[in-house]
C-alpha cells in the first residue's frame, strides 16, 4: 500500500465513522516504531506506521486511523482532542478506536541498567539507567535512605562485537 491508497482509506474512514471529510495529507512514516500514528496540530496531517499494517493487519491499522481521526476532528472543532480529555475518550468509544496500539515485536529498545539504588532499611531495589544522587530520594516503600551501587554488567554473548 502506498501513501495515495492510505489517503483514500483515511478519507473513507473519516466519512463513514465521523460523517466529516478528511481534508489534509496522510502518509506512511516508516520511522514510527513505538507508536501507531501521529496527528500534527499545526499542519493537521496524519502519519501512520506501515509496520503496524504489515505486522498486525488492516483491522488494527484502521483502529489506529480512527484514533488519529479523533484527534483531527476534535481539534478542528475546538474541543478536547488530547488523550486526557473527556471529549476524546467519548469519541474513541463511539467510533470503536483503540486507546493504544499493539506493540511491534522488538520495538522497545531500552538502555541497559547501569546503576542500582538500594534501600538500606528494607532492601528494595530501584534500577537506574543514569547516575543519580541518592541523598535527593527516599525509599517509596519505607522512606528509608538509599545507597547507590553499580549494577552488575550483563555477560557478553558469544559472537558479540563488544
Amino acid at each position: 500500500m502506498n501513501d495515495q491508497e492510505l489517503q483514500q482509506w483515511i478519507e473513507r474512514v473519516s466519512l463513514t465513522f465521523f460523517g466529516r471529510p478528511f481534508l489534509h495529507k496522510a502518509s506512511f512514516n516508516p520511522r514510527l516504531r513505538t507508536t501507531g500514528g501521529r496527528y500534527f496540530t499545526k499542519s493537521h496531517n496524519i502519519e501512520i506506521s506501515p509496520h503496524q499494517l504489515t505486522v498486525h493487519g488492516a483491522e488494527e491499522t484502521e483502529a489506529i486511523i480512527k484514533h488519529e481521526l479523533c484527534h483531527y476532528h476534535l481539534h478542528l472543532q475546538r474541543k478536547g482532542y488530547q488523550h486526557r480529555d473527556a471529549d476524546f475518550k467519548q469519541l474513541l468509544a463511539q467510533v470503536g478506536a483503540t486507546r493504544h496500539c499493539r506493540a511491534l515485536p522488538g520495538a522497545a529498545r531500552s538502555l541497559p541498567v547501569k546503576y542500582l539504588l538500594v534501600c538500606q532499611a528494607c532492601g528494595m531495589n530501584y534500577p537506574r539507567k543514569r547516575r543519580t544522587d541518592p541523598r535527593k530520594y527516599a525509599c517509596g516503600r519505607c522512606r528509608g535512605r538509599l545507597k547507590l551501587l553499580h549494577a552488575q554488567p550483563e555477560p557478553v554473548g558469544v559472537g558479540s562485537d563488544r
